[in-house]
């Protein structure tokens, strides 16, 4: 043991890695938070504790790169410090992997098992836990889940209407960003006990989207389903499409599977639609009939979404956005909640355009929030509870 031991989390997206230094003690503390972008392409360094840098290439080629160089900015602006757990955020875990896990070779085995149900997140990830596990061989690596959150929801909200083999194949509703609405969970559990107690609506909207209805803190309803493509428009996803679509690009299109994957994952979404950008904050600025309507079919979904779950859970005291869209862009929030007045919410807009964090009238039934995310709370707090367990 050092004198400082810590918690190191680790969040890798399909070009990005997210990270934090927590303290072991309950609740951990951050001592620093950072993110790598661009990993492969131009790769940028970003730490709270210090200023952020462009990365060379070489040094961020891939996520074991990009770890081995967080690493060691760790080292210079956070020195004596010991990594005695791990945590990290894995997006899929299917039927059974349904809390932390302490990694071994069961639970890793079955992690890659998972990597085609979530085919842009998964082997980042796997590339995540093995670069960690080298790094930092006596320290305990805890697996965190995404889609751990939602197997909680009723099992008719887990089929689908395929035969039922299909079913024990594990072809089901999974949902996802499950540690996002953890988070807010506690967040009600803690400051809104009312809140948290009634049925309440997340917006998790980000480059990739989803939604989540909860009463009580549990799941019971999400947008997303068997992999992180339903529901919402996202950065580079499509969300909800027809799966005659899909047909009528192999069969007429002559598209190969490959082909459509790349076009479904990262070639469709706010990227495909505007043909500019999967940034918000580039369509926002951009202002040309593309990027306008792009914004409009994104909240038109939303606001689609949020009757769907309303219905699931019948009615709503609460309406909560977070992600970096949720937290960040009042044309979005604003353009959601105008209009959904006979659904009780009545958006005060001086308060939206301040971020809140409530951003409803003192009159409106359904209050509305905006409550950052931190997934990375949640992993440290899984990763240092396990501290002492051995892989």
């Amino acid at each position: 043991m050092t004198d400082q031991p810590v918690v190191l989390t680790l969040n890798a997206g399909s070009s990005s890695l997210k990270f934090g230094v927590f303290t072991v003690a309950e609740p951990p503390v951050a001592k620093t938070l950072g993110l790598v972008e661009a990993i492969g392409t131009a790769p940028v360094l970003r730490l709270s504790c210090g200023a952020g840098r462009a990365l060379r290439a070489e040094e961020a080629a891939d996520h074991s790169g990009a770890l081995a160089t967080v690493l060691d900015s760790l080292g210079d602006a956070l020195p004596g410090i010991g990594v005695v757990a791990v945590g990290h955020r894995v997006v899929h875990g299917g039927p059974d992997l349904a809390g932390p896990r302490v990694v071994d070779d069961a639970v890793m085995e079955e992690i890659r098992r998972l990597a085609p149900f979530a085919p842009l997140h998964q082997p980042h990830n796997i590339a995540g836990i093995e670069a960690a596990a080298r790094a930092f061989p006596d320290a305990v690596q805890v697996a965190c889940f995404d889609t751990a959150f939602h197997r909680a929801q009723p099992r008719l909200n887990d089929l689908y209407a395929l035969p039922r083999r299909y079913y024990d194949k594990g072809v089901r509703r999974y949902g996802f960003h499950g540690l996002s609405y953890a988070h807010i969970a506690e967040v009600l559990r803690n400051e809104a006990p009312e809140l948290h107690a009634g049925r309440v609506i997340v917006a998790h909207l980000g480059n990739g989207a989803s939604m989540c209805g909860m009463i009580g803190g549990r799941s019971v309803a999400s947008t997303m389903g068997f992999t992180a493509l339903d529901g919402l428009a996202m950065g580079t996803r499509t969300g909800q499409i027809d799966p005659g679509v899909i047909l009528y690009l192999m069969q007429q299109e002559g598209l190969s599977v490959e082909e459509v994957s790349r076009l479904l994952y990262t070639g469709s979404g706010l990227l495909g639609l505007s043909g500019l950008s999967n940034d918000l904050r580039v369509l926002e600025a951009a202002g040309t009939p593309e990027a306008d309507e792009t914004i409009a079919y994104f909240v038109a979904r939303i606001r689609r979404e949020i009757g769907s779950l309303a219905a699931a859970l019948g009615g709503v005291d609460a309406l909560v956005f977070c992600g970096g869209i949720g937290e960040h862009s009042a044309r979005v929030r604003g353009a959601v909640c105008d209009g959904m007045g006979w659904l009780g919410m009545e958006p005060d807009h001086a308060r939206n355009r301040a971020h809140g964090p409530v951003i409803s009238t003192p009159d409106s039934r359904v209050r509305i929030l905006v409550i950052p995310a931190n997934e990375e709370l949640v992993i440290a707090r899984a990763a240092a509870a396990r501290v002492g367990a051995r892989r």
